[in-house]
């Protein structure tokens, strides 16, 4: 589970897509960047488990971004 979910827009201008995300999972803190197409890049380590991680963020992001 991921704890600590945080994201804010890249640029001041909201209406260009692109967010930067960062949380902790299992005790280490994580950053990416979630793209317009739903792309996400990893800046710094990549987390274990990488492909259910992805599966939870593109869940938050829908749910916070999107809805």
């Amino acid at each position: 589970m991921l704890q600590h979910f945080s994201y804010k827009p890249m640029f001041e201008n909201t209406q260009l897509p692109g967010w930067t995300f960062s949380f902790f999972f299992k005790s280490v803190r994580y950053t990416g960047e979630y793209l317009p197409d739903g792309t996400i890049k990893w800046l710094g380590e990549t987390p274990p488990e990488e492909e259910n991680i992805k599966k939870m963020i593109h869940e938050l992001m829908t749910f916070h971004v999107y809805d």
